[in-house]
């Protein structure tokens, strides 16, 4: 009887720390998971370390109810912003002077661009210019002649703006590139309105000098490239319902 009783101990004593084992197992996983609801670990990352886990500590494989009933608390990071999206009647505008610059075989004098704020007609300085003036030359003069009926078929205010590279200009008219790129900005406009009849309300202008290059001031062809004329076609929504 004694021995008996003995050995019903021994079987009880032998299972009980199985109990203590699983509830510390329970213990772990509901911490884990905790300290992973504060963190931006993904989804996906976070089943398969709990999986690795749960392996490890039951020695197989398989799902686990506490991961099933806790999955649903798990937020994802926020998606990333998307791309800016043109507006549509932006794009019309864009694949009409597109066309248009195309049509009239321009291609080697003007680039054409888009943003939110409308299309810009790129023209570079040696089309327009010679080196250090804001007189119009005669190429120059047809190429604005061209440009300038695509204007007038148009609604929308145009800004002209002017650049230069940063090598430094003092002569007879101009003491700087400011007033370099303000006087060829001008000399655009005055030419539009008084020359190919443009309306004056609808034209601006803006001298930007060096400090808003498109490329960086350090080889001759990038400096080439920065001086340049703009015609902002701007976009308005107010202006193209009418």
């Amino acid at each position: 009887m004694a021995r008996r009783k003995k050995a019903e101990q021994k079987a009880e004593s032998s299972g009980g720390w199985i109990v203590t084992y699983s509830d510390l197992m329970s213990l772990l996983l509901t911490f884990f998971i905790l300290l992973y609801s504060m963190s931006s670990v993904s989804q996906v990352k976070f089943m398969e370390a709990s999986q690795s886990l749960q392996m490890a500590l039951n020695g197989k494989s398989g799902g686990s109810t506490i991961l099933n009933e806790t999955t649903s608390i798990v937020k994802e990071p926020p998606a990333s912003p998307t791309e800016e999206v043109i507006n549509p009647e932006i794009k019309e505008l864009y694949e009409k002077v597109t066309n248009y610059v195309e049509e009239n075989d321009m291609t080697s004098k003007v680039s054409v661009e888009m943003d939110k704020d409308g299309v810009y007609v790129d023209i570079q300085e040696s089309v327009l210019f010679d080196s250090g003036s804001a007189d119009i030359s005669e190429p120059g003069k047809n190429t604005l002649r061209i440009l300038a009926e695509l204007v007038n078929s148009l609604k929308n205010d145009i800004v002209v703006e002017g650049y230069t590279d940063d090598v430094p200009i003092k002569n007879a008219n101009f003491s700087n590139n400011w007033e370099l790129s303000s006087g060829r900005a001008i000399s655009v406009l005055r030419y539009l309105s008084e020359k190919e009849e443009v309306d004056p309300h609808r034209l601006s202008a803006k001298g930007y000098g060096e400090y808003n290059p498109n490329v960086p001031n350090n080889t001759d062809e990038n400096r080439a490239v920065n001086r340049r004329v703009n015609m902002v076609i701007v976009y308005d929504s107010q202006e193209a319902k009418r």
